[in-house]
Order: C-alpha cells, then structure tokens, then sequence
C-alpha cells in the first residue's frame, strides 16, 4: 500500500470513529440523565439503564483506544516510520497493512 493511500484510509477511519464516539458518548450520557430523572428506583427497576449505560462506556473505551492506535499510525506516516514494527523496526508484510494500516508489530510481534 502506498503512504497516500494508508493515509487517506486512515483519515477516513478516524473521522468514521470520532463520529462512533461521539454518538455513543452522547447515549451514555442520555442514560445518565435517564436514570437519574426518574428518581428513587427498585434496584431492579434500574439495572437496563445500567445496563445500557455500561455498555455505551465499554464501547466508547474501545473507540477511544482504537482511534488512539490510528492515531499513532497517522503520526507515523508524518514521521516516515509507518510500516514498520514500532517494536524491532522490521518492515510489517503489505498483507497486514493492506488489512489495517494502523498495524504496530508484525504478526509474530503482535502473538507474543
């Protein structure tokens, strides 16, 4: 893959997870209000809104640490290092880049 393509790819999945983000930033906090606008519950009245509201902080967690990784990876391509195991400096196969430009290690890196 060349550098402008890795780049265009991953510009376009940051702002695809900073949209992700947000929205589920926004329903967490919809939960959060939810609940705590209905007052005094049964413990088992609130547990689907807990619910809700710990899956949406599990998700948003995930695209936090996602978008850090493109993040890191858009860095690299400024840098000139992209492509390389951030680790040993080793080229990362085209297959793997091709599968997530924001690859770090290589496959064997990234099983040990």
């Amino acid at each position: 893959m060349e550098l402008e393509e890795a780049r265009k790819r991953l510009l376009a999945e940051r702002a695809e997870l900073m949209g992700s983000l947000g929205y589920t930033e926004e329903s967490g906090q919809q939960d959060r209000e939810a609940e705590t606008a209905d007052g005094p519950q049964d413990l088992a009245d609130g547990a689907p809104s807990l619910t809700a509201e710990y899956e949406d902080d599990s998700i948003a967690e995930t695209l936090r640490g996602r978008l850090a990784q493109v993040e890191r990876a858009l860095r690299r391509v400024d840098d000139g290092t992209w492509g390389r195991s951030v680790r040993s400096g080793v080229p990362i196969p085209a297959e793997r880049l091709e599968a997530d430009p924001s690859a770090e290690l290589t496959v064997e890196e990234a099983a040990e």
